[in-house]
């Protein structure tokens, strides 16, 4: 094999070995379940709002906010 292939080849394999052991680090930092507390759920729904479903949009309403 001449040398450019050899040198791509490595370049691929490397490339191969850095994507997975990114993904075994990101996996094993994320928990199993996520579950909130209940002072966290009570929290969230403080600052975002209940989890209610937002209401239909009006004939002609326009979607872009208000600056």
């Amino acid at each position: 094999m001449s040398r450019p292939a050899i040198l791509i080849i490595a370049l691929l394999v490397m490339a191969v070995g850095a994507s997975v052991a990114t993904l075994l680090v990101v996996r094993s930092t994320q928990p199993e379940h996520a579950q909130l507390s209940d002072e966290q759920q009570l929290t969230r729904q403080k600052v975002f709002g209940f989890s209610n479903e937002l209401p239909p949009i009006e004939k002609g309403q326009e979607m872009r906010p208000r600056w």
